[in-house]
């Protein structure tokens, strides 16, 4: 028979932290807390099988699973000394969902199940407190009625907002047991309002509801977007995990808390969170209530620490953070409750951080003894990096400030103002920089999160969701801006006397939780201090050797700060369109003759040759591959017919003859057309100009600097190996020519950018003639798939969304197709030449999972942009030590 439910605490633990794809993360941490010693209140989970067989089977739980649960609860009845649905001493559960990866607010929770108006007498004669008992049973309503049954939480708010000013009362724990009881009352016939159904009052179908709702919330669609932003498979579901009730709203001997092990903003080893007196764990991260620090060093004037408050459960939890800490050899991110002075754990989970964060607590765990070097370098999420690699303010720039919160996650952003998800993601499309501001985020607003630059919310805590989600992102948050008065129906936000609209410009710091009106000028990052340790540590790990996409000294230069050991794609005709040179450019195309072909080039000489010096000397003693000329002519001529009218002036042309020209360049399908290798073979003239400028510049570089680079020759859009071979043969004769006339001999290498599938498939006949490939990804993804990278924005993410692809083909490697033809032409080509060097250079160059492809099939190098360097330099370093990434993935 199929266990489907694992239970753990009073002695029975039989899950292992190692069971996390059938326990979730939650229910496996939580058994190994148990076996380790810690105080973890019993319980069980129901595993992620379950999720899968409910979502495939619309809802049907498997057979044997009732007898399975009703055996587990009857456990932790055992356990506690309390029987489920009782009506003298009832046992209360929490049911919380629990995916193998962190999803922090993105699926549902329910606390104090079951109770009912029977129970509920029996919890206030149990625990011979009135108050608290229906302060729980009300807290249950809100949470069933809300996650089970679909009632909007705002319609529960305004009962309590109504019974606190009936109270005079400003904060929940001032008002009384029986105005808990009235507004427990409210809630139910709220509840049958809006449901046409009584709240369900028995604690058995309450269970197996609370059961199907979180099961169900792994299809919600904050749960979807959240998996498709952080790529997590829609088949592996969530765990159910139910457990005894602990109770921190008992009174002022009870608490509620999170924490993290080490500061997860700035990576400090310090102990760090919040915690709240007679509270439950939903108050602490809702910003209902301002939380308290943990420790008493970060106390402010007029906050009270637990350290001071509860000097005995504080100094029991010193003890576990250490005890955590040394046993997952990791940042750890706990929930707490204290009831009755007595300290209870209730999850811990690998912490979300920062990518500062990240690093200094790799770095410095490897310091410390806790992991080794490799292990720090897998520790880091290399796309995470982007966030230590853009600019922060500058400390000198003029600035006015608006309004101070906390600084919830770092790093500065700048934008308009926007008050609604749906608006920041709607902006954000077009391009917009925008401020996502709201009172407080829920789940629901993961979307706008994402697109926005940065967050601003004027409740919660540090632990709140806005600043853990942020924190997760990378996005700049400022938190619990409590001068800051937002005004949803006004669309404006103010603090201290000013007035900012939506639309409005501000900045954010996100490391002091400083607002400011207005734009504030920002600096570039450096590269030092804990992150050049681990870049350090990854080289001495990576195989694959990582260049830049580059064409302007700028990039080049950049790319080199980052570790960039060359350049693997200059895109020639970038440098085309320079003004000063345009001219010339569309004098060679306008004439129909060659000679007049050549007049125009021997212009464009000069500037092309000072290109590839500036280059060239940046890059010293390093291999720079140049593609040659590759988008059809017609791109570089005007459209409209002022322009036209101009360049023909200047060229001494008259228009009609222009206009003719254009005519018979224009093409129906121009990335399928006259372009690439078809221009050189048509007018080798190009071709020549080209390698005589490269050939020129490299001698010239090789005399100036003692260090000669090493241009690689690439000839774009080859579909047969006579094409290359006659290109090559135009290189060759060049090269020949300069030599000549220099008296100086150089390195140099001629090969292929593999774009076109029918060049993957006839790869050893090609690398007959080449010295390297270079996997031109972009084109090959629109060739393989018949997709226009340009138009294909429109559908694909309604395809990934449908699961008809698992991801965008074009920012990740899509393995089963254009992965299989890379694979096919990498074996093909070395099975010619053993030694032929093999790289790639499209934007997947810098994406993490497909770095991790390109070490499977054994490439040589990727190339990325400049500020993608350093994430494919830590993606390589992990590629090589997972062997190579997973070829099926």
């Amino acid at each position: 028979m199929t266990q489907w439910v694992y239970g753990f605490g009073a002695g029975r633990n039989e899950g292992r932290a190692d069971m996390r794809n059938l326990l979730g993360g939650k229910g496996a941490n939580l058994a190994e807390m148990a076996s380790i010693g810690l105080p973890v209140p019993p319980g069980f989970t129901i595993t992620t099988e379950v999720c899968t067989h409910y979502t495939k089977n619309k809802g049907q739980y498997p057979t044997e699973l009732d007898a399975q649960v009703q055996a587990a609860l009857a456990r932790i009845e055992d356990a506690v000394g309390a029987k489920f649905g009782d009506s003298d001493n009832p046992l209360l559960v929490s049911v919380r969902s629990g995916a193998r990866v962190s999803m922090p607010g993105m699926m549902d929770t329910v606390l104090n199940l079951g109770l009912n108006d029977v129970t509920v007498e029996g919890l206030a004669k149990a625990s011979g407190d009135q108050r608290f008992a229906w302060d729980s049973y009300r807290r249950f309503i809100q949470m069933f009625g809300s996650v089970v049954l679909g009632v909007d939480h705002h319609r529960f708010e305004e009962i309590i907002d109504e019974a606190k000013m009936a109270a005079g009362a400003t904060e929940d724990t001032q008002l009384s047991s029986d105005d808990w009881r009235r507004v427990a009352d409210e809630y139910k016939h709220m509840v049958q309002q809006v449901t046409g159904n009584p709240f369900p009052q028995e604690p058995t179908a309450q269970l197996w509801a609370a059961i199907g709702a979180v099961f169900g919330s792994w299809m919600n669609q904050r749960a979807i977007t959240y998996r498709r932003l952080h790529d997590i498979p829609e088949e592996w579901g969530t765990a159910v995990n139910v457990q005894a009730m602990v109770f921190g709203n008992m009174g002022g001997d009870c608490a509620t808390g999170v924490c993290f092990t080490r500061d997860p903003s700035t990576g400090e080893n310090i102990f760090y969170g919040e915690y709240l007196i007679n509270a439950q764990g939903e108050d602490v991260v809702a910003g209902i209530r301002t939380p308290q620090p943990m420790s008493s060093l970060k106390a402010k004037p007029g906050e009270r620490s637990m350290e001071e408050a509860m000097p005995q459960a504080y100094a029991e939890l010193v003890a576990v953070r250490a005890t955590l800490e040394k046993h997952y050899a990791d940042m750890q991110d706990i929930e707490f409750t204290v009831q009755r002075n007595k300290l209870y754990m209730l999850q811990t989970r690998n912490g979300k951080r920062t990518a500062a964060a990240s690093l200094k607590i790799a770095v410095d765990m490897a310091e410390e003894g806790l992991i080794d070097r490799k292990e720090a370098v897998k520790r880091v999420n290399p796309s995470a990096l982007d966030q230590l690699l853009h600019p922060t303010l500058d400390p000198s720039a003029p600035r006015k400030l608006l309004g101070r919160g906390l600084p919830a996650s770092p790093g500065a952003a700048c934008g308009v103002v926007v008050f609604s998800a749906d608006e920041a993601e709607a902006r954000a499309a077009k391009g917009e920089a925008v401020i996502l501001v709201r009172i407080e985020t829920s789940p629901e607003d993961i979307h706008g999160m994402h697109a926005a630059r940065g967050i601003l919310t004027t409740r919660g805590g540090m632990t709140s969701h806005a600043a853990v989600v942020a924190r997760g992102m990378g996005r700049p948050c400022v938190a619990g801006a409590g001068g800051v008065v937002v005004d949803y129906s006004a669309q404006a936000l103010s603090a201290g006397g000013v007035t900012v609209q939506a639309g409005g410009t501000i900045t954010l710091d996100g490391a002091t939780g400083e607002i400011f009106a207005g734009s504030v000028a920002m600096i570039e990052p450096k590269m030092s201090g804990d992150f050049a340790t681990l870049m350090t540590w990854a080289d001495e790990v990576r195989r694959m050797k990582v260049r830049t996409n580059a064409e302007t000294p700028l990039d080049a230069e950049t790319a080199r700060k980052f570790g960039a050991e060359g350049i693997g794609l200059c895109r020639t005709e970038h440098m085309f369109f320079d003004p000063e040179r345009i001219g010339a450019v569309r004098q060679m195309i306008m004439s129909e003759t060659e000679g007049g072909r050549r007049d125009a080039l021997a212009k464009l000489l000069p500037f092309q040759r000072k290109d590839f010096e500036d280059l060239f000397r940046i890059m010293a003693g390093l291999p720079v591959t140049i593609r040659l000329l590759d988008p059809p002519l017609h791109e570089f001529l005007p459209h409209k017919d002022e322009e036209m009218a101009e360049v023909a002036e200047s060229l001494g042309a008259d228009v009609q003859t222009m206009r003719r020209r254009a005519a018979d360049l224009a093409e129906a399908n121009p990335m399928l057309g006259h372009r690439g290798c078809r221009l050189g073979i048509t007018y080798p003239e190009i071709t020549e100009m080209q390698a005589r400028a490269i050939f020129e510049a490299a001698v010239t570089i090789a005399k100036e600097t003692g260090k000669a680079p090493v241009p690689e020759v690439m000839v774009p859009l080859v579909m047969t190996r006579k094409e290359l071979e006659i290109c090559r043969a135009q290189i060759e004769k060049v090269a020949e020519q300069v030599f000549a006339e220099t008296g100086t001999t150089i390195e140099y290498m001629i090969g292929t950018m593999i774009e076109l599938p029918r060049a993957a498939i006839t790869a050893d006949k090609i690398a007959e003639c080449a010295d390297f490939f270079s996997f031109g990804t972009n084109d090959l993804t629109q060739t393989t798939f018949g997709l226009s990278r340009d138009d294909a924005g429109k559908f694909l993410p309604l395809y990934v969304e449908k699961g008809i692809l698992p991801k965008d083909p074009f920012v990740s490697i899509d393995i089963e197709g254009v992965g299989a033809l890379v694979q096919t032409a990498s074996e093909k080509g070395r099975k010619v030449k053993n030694a032929l060097k093999l790289g790639i250079c499209g934007e997947h160059g810098g994406d993490p999972a497909s770095i991790s492809f390109c070490e499977s099939v054994g490439l040589d190098y990727v190339s990325c942009s400049p500020y993608r360097v350093p994430v494919a330099r830590l993606a390589a370093a992990q590629a090589a030590l997972s062997g190579g990434g997973d070829r099926t993935a």
